[in-house]
């Protein structure tokens, strides 16, 4: 069964989902979802999530929305293949889903508003507030502190091993790294830029960077 996934390939949350499809080897059909229209806050998309937010996914019978649960799903739903996403023990899965909620409440609010700020904003026609950029810019700051404490006991977040709690900060790190234009906040953190490179060298992460050329 192939996997619909509605929402832009562009877009930072679908890129989440699809990352992990694809590192789990799940076939998988993007449907484009027109966001500068409001494609999702129509009246038919509500149906599938009815916040009006990308992604939501159609897996046969079953449909689903919110990055994180979607990846949660599919990492548990495929534990037993070649790649284990979630960790072995009930420790491991703690400390994955502490990382997974650091990344939401912590990282991903804060490169939002960048996001928001820097490229919504002005395609838009509308001004950028400075003061808010560097709120965020500061605060991101104090974030990454943490991560490069974290990252210099142990290669990834969770542990020794690649889990859903690196893979949710692949696509708003790469917006940092990109048009964000704040990549030296990573490289300027020895052990946070050499997991960045680790992370987003993989093939699945490239693979979904490609659907976009």
């Amino acid at each position: 069964m192939v996997v619909k996934v509605y929402g832009p390939a562009y877009a930072a949350c679908p890129q989440r989902v699809l990352a992990c499809l694809v590192e789990l080897s799940v076939e998988f059909e993007v449907v484009p979802i027109d966001l500068e229209s409001g494609e999702q806050k129509s009246p038919k998309f509500l149906l599938r999530q009815p916040f009006g937010q990308v992604p939501a996914i159609e897996d046969g019978d079953f449909k689903l929305f919110e990055s994180r649960a979607i990846i949660r799903y599919y990492s548990a739903k495929y534990a037993h293949g070649g790649i284990n996403l979630l960790g072995d023990t009930l420790e491991e899965r703690a400390l994955i889903d502490q990382w997974l909620e650091v990344e939401a409440q912590n990282y991903n609010p804060l490169v939002y508003n960048l996001v928001l700020q820097l490229m919504v904003l002005p395609r838009s026609g509308l001004s950028t507030n400075m003061a808010v950029i560097h709120d965020c810019r500061t605060k991101l700051e104090k974030v990454l502190d943490v991560y490069e404490q974290r990252l210099s006991k142990s290669k990834y977040l969770a542990g020794d091993s690649f889990t859903i709690a690196d893979l949710s900060h692949l696509p708003n790190t790469r917006f940092l790294m990109n048009e964000g234009g704040m990549g030296n906040l990573v490289k300027e953190r020895k052990n946070v830029y050499s997991w960045w490179i680790d992370i987003s060298s993989r093939p699945a992460w490239k693979k979904v960077m490609e659907l976009n050329n």
